[in-house]
Protein backbone atom coordinates (compact mmCIF):
# COMPACT_ATOMS: atom_id res chain seq x y z
CA UNK A 1 0.00 0.00 0.00
CA UNK A 2 1.29 3.80 -0.23
CA UNK A 3 1.86 5.50 2.44
CA UNK A 4 -0.30 9.17 2.89
CA UNK A 5 3.25 10.73 2.66
CA UNK A 6 3.95 9.22 -0.83
CA UNK A 7 1.13 10.52 -2.46
CA UNK A 8 3.20 13.57 -3.94
CA UNK A 9 5.42 11.03 -5.56
CA UNK A 10 3.05 8.73 -7.56
CA UNK A 11 3.15 8.11 -11.14
CA UNK A 12 -0.86 9.44 -11.05
CA UNK A 13 -0.36 12.49 -9.84
CA UNK A 14 1.74 15.70 -11.51
CA UNK A 15 1.23 18.91 -9.96
CA UNK A 16 3.09 20.61 -12.62
CA UNK A 17 1.58 22.07 -15.41
CA UNK A 18 2.54 20.45 -19.24
CA UNK A 19 3.83 24.14 -19.96
CA UNK A 20 6.04 23.94 -17.03
CA UNK A 21 7.18 20.71 -17.58
CA UNK A 22 8.19 21.75 -21.22
CA UNK A 23 10.28 24.80 -20.26
CA UNK A 24 11.75 22.65 -17.63
CA UNK A 25 12.56 20.01 -20.39
CA UNK A 26 14.17 22.93 -22.88
CA UNK A 27 16.29 24.04 -20.06
CA UNK A 28 17.98 20.86 -19.33
CA UNK A 29 18.49 20.58 -23.36
CA UNK A 30 20.02 23.57 -23.45
CA UNK A 31 22.10 23.03 -21.07
CA UNK A 32 22.94 19.92 -21.71
CA UNK A 33 23.94 21.34 -25.05
CA UNK A 34 26.20 23.83 -23.55
CA UNK A 35 27.72 21.13 -21.28
CA UNK A 36 28.62 19.05 -24.17
CA UNK A 37 30.23 21.95 -26.36
CA UNK A 38 31.92 23.19 -23.04
CA UNK A 39 33.66 19.83 -22.84
CA UNK A 40 34.97 20.06 -26.07
CA UNK A 41 36.09 23.88 -25.78
CA UNK A 42 37.86 23.51 -22.59
CA UNK A 43 41.11 21.89 -21.49
CA UNK A 44 44.80 22.26 -21.37
CA UNK A 45 44.41 24.08 -24.68
CA UNK A 46 41.51 26.34 -24.15
CA UNK A 47 39.12 26.80 -28.12
CA UNK A 48 36.70 29.56 -28.70
CA UNK A 49 32.70 27.85 -29.19
CA UNK A 50 32.48 29.26 -32.46
CA UNK A 51 35.52 27.44 -33.60
CA UNK A 52 34.16 24.41 -31.55
CA UNK A 53 30.92 24.89 -33.48
CA UNK A 54 32.57 25.21 -37.06
CA UNK A 55 35.00 22.05 -36.48
CA UNK A 56 31.31 19.63 -35.58
CA UNK A 57 29.90 21.47 -38.65
CA UNK A 58 33.20 20.21 -40.71
CA UNK A 59 34.45 23.76 -41.69
CA UNK A 60 37.95 24.98 -41.11
CA UNK A 61 39.15 26.59 -37.88
CA UNK A 62 41.43 29.23 -37.09
CA UNK A 63 44.10 26.83 -36.00
CA UNK A 64 44.23 23.03 -37.65
CA UNK A 65 45.62 21.49 -34.89
CA UNK A 66 42.15 22.52 -33.13
CA UNK A 67 40.25 20.14 -35.64
CA UNK A 68 43.10 16.97 -34.34
CA UNK A 69 41.93 17.99 -30.36
CA UNK A 70 38.83 17.98 -30.86
CA UNK A 71 37.89 14.98 -33.61
CA UNK A 72 40.45 12.71 -32.19
CA UNK A 73 40.58 13.08 -28.41
CA UNK A 74 37.99 15.68 -26.79
CA UNK A 75 34.70 14.18 -29.24
CA UNK A 76 34.99 10.85 -27.82
CA UNK A 77 35.52 11.94 -24.31
CA UNK A 78 32.02 14.45 -24.33
CA UNK A 79 30.52 11.37 -26.26
CA UNK A 80 31.58 8.63 -23.63
CA UNK A 81 30.68 11.25 -20.79
CA UNK A 82 27.40 11.77 -22.22
CA UNK A 83 26.63 7.95 -22.93
CA UNK A 84 28.15 7.20 -19.22
CA UNK A 85 25.68 9.70 -17.34
CA UNK A 86 22.56 8.86 -19.01
CA UNK A 87 23.21 5.07 -18.47
CA UNK A 88 23.97 5.18 -14.77
CA UNK A 89 21.15 7.73 -14.43
CA UNK A 90 18.89 5.58 -15.95
CA UNK A 91 20.59 2.39 -14.69
CA UNK A 92 20.05 4.03 -10.96
CA UNK A 93 16.36 4.89 -11.62
CA UNK A 94 15.34 1.34 -12.51
CA UNK A 95 16.69 -0.45 -9.43
CA UNK A 96 15.15 2.26 -6.96
CA UNK A 97 11.88 1.26 -8.53
CA UNK A 98 12.87 -2.14 -8.69
CA UNK A 99 13.47 -2.41 -4.93
CA UNK A 100 11.69 0.75 -3.85
CA UNK A 101 14.60 1.78 -1.93
CA UNK A 102 15.92 5.55 -2.37
CA UNK A 103 19.37 4.83 -2.52
CA UNK A 104 19.58 1.95 -4.63
CA UNK A 105 21.93 2.14 -7.07
CA UNK A 106 24.89 0.52 -9.26
CA UNK A 107 27.56 1.73 -7.09
CA UNK A 108 25.83 1.41 -3.65
CA UNK A 109 24.23 -2.27 -3.97
CA UNK A 110 27.29 -3.54 -4.93
CA UNK A 111 26.34 -3.41 -8.99
CA UNK A 112 29.86 -1.70 -9.96
CA UNK A 113 31.56 -4.00 -8.37
CA UNK A 114 29.85 -7.02 -9.85
CA UNK A 115 30.78 -5.40 -13.05
CA UNK A 116 34.42 -4.88 -11.86
CA UNK A 117 35.00 -8.56 -11.15
CA UNK A 118 33.67 -9.47 -14.70
CA UNK A 119 36.28 -7.12 -16.19
CA UNK A 120 38.91 -8.00 -14.14
CA UNK A 121 38.20 -11.91 -14.90
CA UNK A 122 38.73 -11.04 -18.60
CA UNK A 123 41.42 -8.41 -18.30
CA UNK A 124 43.48 -9.86 -15.11
CA UNK A 125 43.56 -13.76 -16.50
CA UNK A 126 44.45 -12.59 -19.87
CA UNK A 127 47.56 -12.68 -21.78
CA UNK A 128 50.11 -9.63 -20.07
CA UNK A 129 51.24 -9.10 -23.85
CA UNK A 130 49.15 -5.76 -23.96
CA UNK A 131 50.47 -3.24 -21.79
CA UNK A 132 47.48 -1.04 -21.60
CA UNK A 133 43.85 -1.99 -20.54
CA UNK A 134 42.23 -1.64 -23.58
CA UNK A 135 44.88 -0.94 -25.65
CA UNK A 136 44.79 -3.02 -29.13
CA UNK A 137 41.66 -4.58 -28.16
CA UNK A 138 39.33 -6.20 -31.29
CA UNK A 139 35.04 -4.86 -31.38
CA UNK A 140 35.21 -9.12 -30.34
CA UNK A 141 37.59 -7.81 -27.52
CA UNK A 142 35.43 -5.05 -26.81
CA UNK A 143 31.72 -7.04 -26.71
CA UNK A 144 33.86 -9.52 -24.46
CA UNK A 145 34.31 -6.54 -21.77
CA UNK A 146 31.05 -5.69 -22.02
CA UNK A 147 29.10 -9.41 -21.83
CA UNK A 148 31.92 -10.06 -18.87
CA UNK A 149 30.70 -6.63 -17.21
CA UNK A 150 27.06 -6.93 -18.10
CA UNK A 151 27.24 -10.65 -16.30
CA UNK A 152 28.92 -9.34 -13.13
CA UNK A 153 26.60 -6.95 -12.60
CA UNK A 154 23.67 -9.00 -13.30
CA UNK A 155 24.81 -11.80 -11.03
CA UNK A 156 25.21 -9.03 -7.91
CA UNK A 157 22.19 -6.98 -8.77
CA UNK A 158 20.21 -10.57 -9.21
CA UNK A 159 21.29 -11.70 -5.72
CA UNK A 160 20.14 -8.69 -4.45
CA UNK A 161 17.03 -9.37 -5.96
CA UNK A 162 16.73 -12.68 -3.86
CA UNK A 163 17.74 -10.62 -0.90
CA UNK A 164 15.16 -7.70 -1.36
CA UNK A 165 12.26 -10.55 -1.18
CA UNK A 166 13.50 -11.40 2.37
CA UNK A 167 14.54 -8.72 3.93
CA UNK A 168 11.96 -5.67 3.81
CA UNK A 169 14.55 -3.27 5.87
CA UNK A 170 16.00 -0.81 3.91
CA UNK A 171 19.22 -0.13 5.79
CA UNK A 172 19.63 -3.65 6.15
CA UNK A 173 19.17 -3.96 2.28
CA UNK A 174 22.25 -1.37 1.57
CA UNK A 175 24.33 -3.24 4.18
CA UNK A 176 23.99 -6.57 2.00
CA UNK A 177 24.64 -4.94 -0.78
CA UNK A 178 28.17 -3.12 0.45
CA UNK A 179 28.49 -7.25 1.78
CA UNK A 180 28.20 -8.43 -1.64
CA UNK A 181 30.47 -5.47 -3.30
CA UNK A 182 33.49 -6.46 -0.49
CA UNK A 183 33.09 -10.29 -1.58
CA UNK A 184 33.61 -9.51 -5.30
CA UNK A 185 36.59 -6.72 -4.43
CA UNK A 186 37.77 -9.27 -2.19
CA UNK A 187 37.97 -11.85 -5.39
CA UNK A 188 39.57 -9.18 -7.69
CA UNK A 189 42.18 -8.41 -4.95
CA UNK A 190 42.74 -12.27 -4.94
CA UNK A 191 43.39 -12.10 -8.79
CA UNK A 192 45.81 -8.92 -8.68
CA UNK A 193 47.82 -10.91 -6.49
CA UNK A 194 48.34 -13.44 -9.72
CA UNK A 195 48.47 -11.09 -12.42
CA UNK A 196 51.76 -9.30 -13.89
CA UNK A 197 52.68 -6.00 -13.11
CA UNK A 198 51.86 -4.09 -16.22
CA UNK A 199 48.41 -5.33 -15.80
CA UNK A 200 47.74 -4.66 -12.29
CA UNK A 201 48.53 -0.85 -12.94
CA UNK A 202 46.21 -0.86 -15.29
CA UNK A 203 43.70 -1.99 -13.57
CA UNK A 204 44.32 0.00 -10.97
CA UNK A 205 44.09 3.30 -13.36
CA UNK A 206 40.97 1.74 -14.73
CA UNK A 207 38.96 1.66 -11.09
CA UNK A 208 39.98 5.48 -10.83
CA UNK A 209 37.26 6.03 -14.01
CA UNK A 210 38.05 8.28 -16.66
CA UNK A 211 36.16 8.80 -19.91
CA UNK A 212 39.07 9.75 -22.00
CA UNK A 213 40.65 6.27 -22.38
CA UNK A 214 37.42 5.19 -24.81
CA UNK A 215 38.35 4.87 -28.58
CA UNK A 216 36.22 5.77 -31.79
CA UNK A 217 36.73 2.22 -32.40
CA UNK A 218 35.45 0.98 -28.91
CA UNK A 219 32.31 3.85 -29.60
CA UNK A 220 31.37 2.09 -32.00
CA UNK A 221 30.70 -1.00 -29.81
CA UNK A 222 29.45 1.28 -27.01
CA UNK A 223 26.89 3.80 -28.78
CA UNK A 224 24.58 0.77 -29.81
CA UNK A 225 24.69 -1.42 -27.09
CA UNK A 226 23.84 2.00 -24.80
CA UNK A 227 21.18 3.35 -26.93
CA UNK A 228 19.41 -0.06 -27.21
CA UNK A 229 19.34 -0.35 -23.78
CA UNK A 230 18.04 3.31 -22.87
CA UNK A 231 15.29 2.29 -25.71
CA UNK A 232 14.22 -0.97 -23.54
CA UNK A 233 14.31 1.45 -20.71
CA UNK A 234 12.03 3.90 -22.22
CA UNK A 235 9.64 0.81 -23.73
CA UNK A 236 9.44 -0.29 -19.99
CA UNK A 237 8.00 2.89 -18.62
CA UNK A 238 4.51 1.67 -17.31
CA UNK A 239 5.83 -1.39 -16.63
CA UNK A 240 8.04 0.87 -13.57
CA UNK A 241 4.75 2.98 -12.76
CA UNK A 242 3.05 -0.25 -12.60
CA UNK A 243 5.54 -2.09 -10.53
CA UNK A 244 5.89 1.42 -8.23
CA UNK A 245 2.43 1.05 -6.91
CA UNK A 246 2.94 -2.26 -5.74
CA UNK A 247 2.86 -5.89 -7.62
CA UNK A 248 -0.46 -6.65 -6.65
CA UNK A 249 -1.50 -3.49 -8.87
CA UNK A 250 0.75 -4.17 -11.00
CA UNK A 251 -0.43 -8.31 -11.63
CA UNK A 252 -4.15 -6.40 -11.60
CA UNK A 253 -3.13 -4.81 -14.87
CA UNK A 254 -2.03 -7.86 -17.06
CA UNK A 255 1.54 -7.43 -15.69
CA UNK A 256 3.62 -10.58 -15.43
CA UNK A 257 5.75 -9.32 -12.81
CA UNK A 258 8.50 -12.14 -13.15
CA UNK A 259 9.30 -11.32 -16.45
CA UNK A 260 9.24 -7.86 -15.86
CA UNK A 261 12.06 -7.54 -13.19
CA UNK A 262 14.14 -9.77 -15.17
CA UNK A 263 13.72 -7.29 -18.16
CA UNK A 264 14.23 -4.35 -15.64
CA UNK A 265 17.50 -6.69 -14.16
CA UNK A 266 18.69 -7.28 -17.96
CA UNK A 267 18.37 -3.50 -18.71
CA UNK A 268 19.83 -2.04 -15.95
CA UNK A 269 22.84 -4.62 -16.04
CA UNK A 270 23.79 -3.88 -19.50
CA UNK A 271 23.35 -0.18 -18.86
CA UNK A 272 25.95 -0.24 -15.58
CA UNK A 273 27.92 -3.21 -16.63
CA UNK A 274 28.66 -1.73 -20.30
CA UNK A 275 29.83 1.99 -18.77
CA UNK A 276 31.85 0.40 -15.93
CA UNK A 277 33.30 -1.96 -19.21
CA UNK A 278 34.72 0.68 -20.79
CA UNK A 279 34.89 4.23 -18.11
CA UNK A 280 35.98 1.95 -14.57
CA UNK A 281 33.33 1.71 -11.74
CA UNK A 282 31.78 5.37 -11.31
CA UNK A 283 30.41 5.94 -8.19
CA UNK A 284 27.14 8.05 -6.88
CA UNK A 285 25.57 9.12 -10.00
CA UNK A 286 23.15 6.25 -10.15
CA UNK A 287 21.78 7.47 -6.71
CA UNK A 288 21.92 10.89 -7.06
CA UNK A 289 20.65 11.80 -10.29
CA UNK A 290 17.04 9.80 -10.28
CA UNK A 291 15.99 12.32 -6.86
CA UNK A 292 17.10 15.71 -8.65
CA UNK A 293 14.68 14.64 -11.47
CA UNK A 294 11.84 13.72 -9.06
CA UNK A 295 12.22 16.92 -7.59
CA UNK A 296 12.57 19.08 -10.34
CA UNK A 297 9.39 17.92 -11.65
CA UNK A 298 7.82 16.66 -8.58
CA UNK A 299 6.75 13.48 -10.01
CA UNK A 300 8.04 9.26 -9.93
CA UNK A 301 6.23 9.26 -13.67
CA UNK A 302 8.64 6.78 -15.63
CA UNK A 303 7.43 8.51 -18.47
CA UNK A 304 9.19 12.00 -17.40
CA UNK A 305 11.94 10.67 -15.47
CA UNK A 306 13.55 8.26 -17.84
CA UNK A 307 14.35 10.94 -20.68
CA UNK A 308 15.02 13.70 -18.04
CA UNK A 309 17.42 11.69 -16.16
CA UNK A 310 19.16 10.72 -19.43
CA UNK A 311 19.52 14.11 -20.29
CA UNK A 312 20.61 15.51 -16.49
CA UNK A 313 22.83 12.18 -16.47
CA UNK A 314 24.45 13.62 -19.22
CA UNK A 315 24.92 17.08 -17.84
CA UNK A 316 26.30 15.73 -14.70
CA UNK A 317 28.84 13.65 -16.27
CA UNK A 318 30.02 16.12 -18.69
CA UNK A 319 30.46 18.44 -15.71
CA UNK A 320 32.02 15.98 -13.47
CA UNK A 321 34.79 15.65 -16.67
CA UNK A 322 35.39 19.14 -16.80
CA UNK A 323 36.31 19.87 -13.38
CA UNK A 324 38.28 16.64 -12.85
CA UNK A 325 40.63 18.58 -15.45
CA UNK A 326 40.45 22.24 -14.93
CA UNK A 327 40.26 22.43 -10.83
CA UNK A 328 43.70 21.86 -10.48
CA UNK A 329 46.60 23.06 -13.02
CA UNK A 330 48.46 20.28 -15.17
CA UNK A 331 46.43 17.30 -13.44
CA UNK A 332 43.60 15.53 -14.26
CA UNK A 333 41.82 14.42 -10.85
CA UNK A 334 40.31 10.65 -10.38
CA UNK A 335 36.79 11.13 -11.90
CA UNK A 336 35.75 8.84 -9.16
CA UNK A 337 36.65 11.19 -6.72
CA UNK A 338 34.62 14.15 -8.47
CA UNK A 339 31.65 11.83 -8.75
CA UNK A 340 31.82 11.10 -4.66
CA UNK A 341 31.74 15.08 -4.21
CA UNK A 342 28.39 15.91 -6.50
CA UNK A 343 26.45 12.57 -5.39
CA UNK A 344 27.27 12.82 -1.44
CA UNK A 345 25.63 15.79 -0.27
CA UNK A 346 22.69 14.42 -2.43
CA UNK A 347 22.49 11.05 -0.99
CA UNK A 348 22.38 12.44 2.20
CA UNK A 349 19.84 14.62 1.89
CA UNK A 350 18.06 11.65 0.87
CA UNK A 351 18.79 9.67 4.18
CA UNK A 352 17.74 12.94 6.01
CA UNK A 353 14.59 13.47 4.27
CA UNK A 354 13.47 10.06 4.89
CA UNK A 355 13.72 10.83 8.69
CA UNK A 356 11.02 12.90 8.33
CA UNK A 357 8.84 11.44 5.15
CA UNK A 358 8.62 7.74 3.50
CA UNK A 359 9.25 8.66 -0.04
CA UNK A 360 8.64 4.70 -1.20
CA UNK A 361 5.83 2.91 -0.76
CA UNK A 362 5.88 0.13 1.67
Amino acid sequence: MLSKKYKFQTPLVTPKTPFVKIIIFLIILISLILAFLLDLALGSVDIPLNEVIKILLGQEPEKVTWTHIIIKFRLPKALTATLAGAALGVSGLQMQTLFKNPLAGPFVLGISSGASLGVALVVLTASATTPTLLADLGIISDFGLVIAASLGAASVLGMMLVVSRRVQDTMTLLILGLLFGYATSAIVSILLQFSSKERIQSYIMWTFGSFAGVTWKQLVVLIPVILLSLLGAVLQSKSLNALLLGESYARSLGLTVQKTRFSIITSASILAGAITAFCGPIAFLGVAIPHLCRSLFNTSDHRILIPSVTMMGAILALFADLFSQLAVSQVVLPLNAVTALIGTPVVTWVILRRNSQKSFPS
